[in-house]
């Protein structure tokens, strides 16, 4: 999958209905047929607080971009994954689930980029960024970017491809020398402060829920996993070396996983009785 294309499954900011919807979708629809009538993805998302025109048009919006396929039972509508839709969905699910653990076995080096954008390409600026943010860089300026996983080459290279913005621009293994180590390369390209803010508001914010009902089990896995999505984005999973003694990030990755398991056979529940409901 490009880059571009899986940068779609990056959370946007107030949550909107395709985002909440695209949630839905891997979680509860993908791992059944594949399909799903419109009054039951409606119903779902109206457990998240999405009024009923705005599902439908995430919906026409998720079908405009050739996730979804409809067919229509009489005056019932049936929407199809299709197959971009699955392999989108199928990446993210993977993506989730196997980020958070412990990254061992670094072997010292970082993959650096450099790469001034001229002037008259300045609307790339921000493309370039946010691709080599969403592989797991950092920046320790406007024209370099680092990430210590050696894998991240072959996406830096492909990224500056796409953009057309190999002119000028270079991708190399190096090590930290002794007036900059290591340590302080991680510190300046990320805010690992701010990053371990927000582990913590993950687990303060669903710590205290509880759902007593599969409706409410239901909403409380989506917004679980719709928060959880946005790590993925923001966290660059680094070595366990270099990262400070018990990394939050590691707890709430536990976290994460026991309210998961919790949570999933109810919310399955819930969404097949939305189904069996919504046959003709």
């Amino acid at each position: 999958m490009a880059v571009h294309e899986a940068s779609s499954l990056r959370p946007r900011a107030g949550s909107s209905a395709k985002s909440v919807l695209l949630t839905i979708l891997g979680e509860l629809v993908l791992p059944r047929s594949g399909t799903a009538w419109t009054r039951s993805l409606v119903d779902a998302l109206a457990l998240l607080g999405v009024e009923e025109k705005n599902a439908r048009q995430a919906l026409s919006r998720l079908a405009g971009q050739g996730y979804l396929e409809s067919e229509r039972h009489g005056r019932r509508v049936r929407w199809r994954l299709s197959a971009a839709g699955r392999t989108l969905l199928t990446v993210g699910t993977e993506r989730i689930y196997g980020f958070g653990l412990p990254s061992t076995g670094w072997d010292g080096r970082w993959v650096v980029v450099l790469c001034p954008v001229p002037e008259d390409q300045r609307a790339k600026r921000h493309q370039l960024r946010s691709r080599l943010a969403f592989a797991g860089f950092g920046f320790l300026g406007p024209a370099t970017a680092i990430a210590p996983h050696a894998d991240r080459e072959a996406v830096a290279s492909a990224v500056l491809t796409e953009l057309e913005l190999t002119d000028g621009a270079a991708v190399f293994r190096a090590e930290a020398g002794e007036l900059v180590p290591a340590e302080e390369l991680l510190r300046r390209a990320w805010d690992l402060d701010g990053l371990a803010a927000s582990y913590r508001g993950l687990m303060a914010g669903f710590g205290g829920r509880s759902p007593r009902t599969d409706e409410g089990r239901l909403a409380a896995l989506v917004a679980l996993v719709h928060e959880w999505r946005r790590f993925p984005f923001v966290d660059p999973e680094i070595p366990a070396q270099l990262l400070p003694p018990n990394w939050i990030g590691y707890r709430a990755k536990a976290f994460f996983d026991d309210r998961h398991a919790r949570w999933s056979p109810g919310a399955t529940a819930a969404f097949a009785r939305m189904e069996a409901d919504s046959e003709p």
